[in-house]
């Protein structure tokens, strides 16, 4: 009986039809015929005739079958509609079930049609996967990720498999910018954001979110964010988030382009994607508050609400001790607002008018990330408003000592000596050199240098900046479509008025950064980040040990990489360095007998 309708199963999975009924009503007898051997009396089924003379031989025929067919379908068809093959016999053998088997048979023939189907190609199904990446077949992979997570631990090839694909489209996508990259961090920035977009798209749509798929795409990006051409030519890993930071930067400025308020929030939010995958995020933190700090002091932010939103989600994602400095900085701008209100008042109070509109930021130096300014001789008229608001601010907090940073201010100058008005807006360097005309007419280099105090590099990058908008030029050569190099400015070099000048604009920026400063800025900007980083990494040492009072080297050097991870990851060579630092400080000390153990010293 039992052949008959293993041959009857058998035709039916051939496309015949059959006498469903007949086969259940086989079924039904073979369950009737379970008797409860331990306890006759009992009521209820024992299935152990329907297995024994029915399943097992049923679960064998399977086998049997589905091993032979898949085996002759898979040579002569490709990989993609085997598996809808697989995927509709799957679904028949469930629906045979539920016509004419008993229910319990269910579990055991999934299991046995997975196996086969599915367990059994696995390695084919694993080469295949690949080329579906590669040709973007969403809906094919997706088909694939449903029949291969029916297998225990089936799913690990084709993590790692996406894993390294991601990296390597990543790399490609960086590498193929080439130079340009280095220089513009919005086609960084978005070419990474256009990598991470498709593959997050992928594993939502076809893999389902699974949380394995999920870490494959994140230990993808962290791979290529953190490692690839533009920091190889950088020469250190420290270039993504340098770059991200400017990328930020650009956004947030001022400009003609900026992006409506939505469309300037989507962009933050898809800044902070990135930002998740920075491993180094020490040294966004240090490159956003310099950039920030000018755009606060410039008054060049595009929004408030942005900057607010901004820091409000760098906080979220590391914590309130890595935007402290930059709320004070948004504090200490809200605080300057309502000094230079009561500094007005005050003149307005005074019988001595300054006769200059003038207006200041008092800064707390703690918070800033700005160097100490250069020596330098104010003009008279700025110094009489100097002086008038360092005896108001006396009046109001006696003991502060107000340090000036004049490379950061500007001011706006009034010309009268060409044939039409500018308003010209200038740096104080630049302020100084050219209001030094209103007492002469002709200024050699050396003379230049003597009365504003400039110092000499300085002074000839301001110059070369005022050649360069015409507003001077060198004596004699007033005619002449000149490019002069910064070599050729020497001591004896006399400048004079450029009296002709013309603009089109009545309104004139010349207030641009200066190549040294800038180039002196991101030197400074990277010996910061390794002074902190030598801090930090002291801070987590003493705090580890003297909590465990005694700990052996590699056990300390994992659980100060596992602090610091949030923030950077150390090298090893400075870890070590730093606890042969705190061993000369007296912190710690090195077992007798036991160079590999560190005692705590209190």
């Amino acid at each position: 009986v039992t052949n008959a309708v293993l041959k009857f199963i058998e035709k039916e999975r051939c496309g015949e039809t059959i006498n469903k009924r007949l086969v259940s009503s086989v079924k039904s007898c073979y369950v009737e015929l379970g008797l409860n051997e331990d306890d006759p009396t009992a009521k209820g089924q024992n299935l152990s005739v329907y297995k024994e003379a029915f399943e097992n031989k049923f679960l064998e025929d399977t086998e049997r079958f589905y091993s032979s067919e898949s085996s002759e379908f898979l040579q002569q068809n490709p990989v993609t509609e085997y598996m809808k093959k697989a995927e509709s016999r799957l679904k028949e053998e469930e629906r045979k079930v539920l016509e004419y088997l008993h229910e319990t048979t269910l579990p055991s023939l999934l299991r046995t049609c997975e196996k086969v189907l599915i367990e059994k190609h696995l390695e084919t199904f694993n080469q295949e996967f690949k080329t579906m990446l590669i040709a973007d077949k969403e809906e094919d992979l997706g088909r694939m990720f449903k029949l291969v997570s029916r297998i225990p631990e089936g799913l690990t090839e084709l993590k790692a498999l996406l894993e390294s694909h991601i990296a390597e489209v990543g790399l490609a996508a960086i590498s193929k910018l080439g130079e340009e990259a280095q220089n513009d961090p919005k086609i960084y920035v978005q070419t990474i954001l256009e990598v991470h977009r498709k593959f997050d798209s992928l594993v939502i749509l076809s893999f389902n979110r699974d949380s394995g798929f999920v870490t494959s795409l994140d230990k993808a990006c962290g791979k290529f964010i953190n490692g690839n051409s533009v920091t190889a030519t950088a020469g250190n890993s420290t270039k993504s988030p340098e770059l991200l930071a400017k990328y930020c930067d650009a956004l947030l400025k001022k400009s003609s382009k900026n992006p409506e308020e939505q469309e300037l929030e989507d962009t933050l939010n898809q800044v902070m994607t990135v930002f998740k995958y920075i491993e180094d995020k020490d040294v966004f933190q240090k490159f956003y508050s310099k950039m920030l700090a000018k755009r606060l002091v410039q008054g060049m932010s595009a929004s408030d609400d942005a900057e607010a939103g901004m820091i409000s989600r760098l906080k979220q994602a590391c914590g309130f001790e890595y935007t402290s400095k930059l709320q004070r900085m948004f504090q200490d701008v809200g605080l300057s607002k309502d000094l230079i209100e009561q500094f007005r008042k005050h003149l307005e109070k005074s019988d001595t008018p300054l006769n200059v509109e003038f207006s200041i930021q008092v800064l707390s130096s703690g918070s800033w990330p700005f160097q100490q300014g250069y020596t330098f001789s104010l003009p008279s008229i700025l110094e009489r408003c100097v002086t008038r608001f360092v005896t108001f601010y006396g009046t109001l907090h006696s003991g502060r000592k107000l340090n000036w940073l004049y490379h950061m201010s500007k001011g706006e100058i009034i010309t009268h000596c060409f044939k039409n008005t500018y308003t010209i807006t200038a740096s104080t360097f630049q302020m100084a050199v050219l209001l030094a005309y209103n007492e002469s007419d002709s200024w050699s280099m050396e003379k230049l240098a003597a009365a504003t105090q400039i110092k000499d590099d300085i002074l000839k990058q301001v110059v070369m900046i005022l050649l360069k908008s015409k507003l001077l030029v060198v004596a004699g050569k007033e005619g002449e479509k000149d490019n002069l190099d910064e070599s050729e400015i020497k001591k004896d070099t006399v400048l004079v008025i450029f009296k002709s000048y013309k603009n089109k604009k009545l309104k004139v920026n010349i207030n641009i950064p200066m190549k040294a400063e800038q180039r002196q800025e991101n030197e400074m900007t990277h010996k910061n980040i390794e002074e902190d980083r030598k801090l930090l990494i002291q801070a987590a040492i003493v705090r580890i040990m003297k909590t465990r009072k005694t700990l052996g080297h590699n056990q300390l050097i994992s659980e100060v990489l596992t602090i610091l991870a949030s923030r950077f990851k150390p090298k090893i060579n400075v870890l070590k360095k730093c606890i042969d630092i705190l061993i000369e400080k007296e912190y710690l000390e090195r077992q007798d007998g036991q160079k590999d153990l560190y005692n705590y010293l209190a």
